[in-house]
């Protein structure tokens, strides 16, 4: 089970964006990192791949480890550590080590 979810909120803890939040859009677990929405901005030099993709440059949205980012917990609104435990009806799920509120 992963610390970091998509749709997650998350709180950047490092480089340029830190301080900046938004949900996360997809989790790459093969290289340890996320997609923000709106966080790590780059530009690509495209080039253009028919008329419906003209080139130029466009700005994305560039992968971020996800030892740099912490999930907002929606009880306490703090950056949250994350624990496991298992429920009486037998599901594991994340709480906020903080608050000790369930994050699923």
């Amino acid at each position: 089970m992963q610390r970091i979810r998509r749709d997650d909120t998350v709180l950047v803890t490092k480089g340029r964006d830190r301080g900046r939040s938004g949900p996360v859009r997809k989790v790459i677990p093969e290289e340890k990192t996320v997609i923000v929405s709106g966080i790590n901005i780059v530009k690509r030099h495209m080039r253009p791949r028919g008329p419906q993709q003209p080139g130029g440059v466009i700005e994305r949205e560039a992968p971020i480890s996800w030892a740099n980012v912490a999930p907002l917990c929606q009880s306490c609104n703090k950056p949250a550590r994350v624990g496991f435990r298992v429920l009486a009806d037998g599901r594991k799920v994340r709480y906020c080590k903080r608050c000790d509120a369930n994050l699923d």
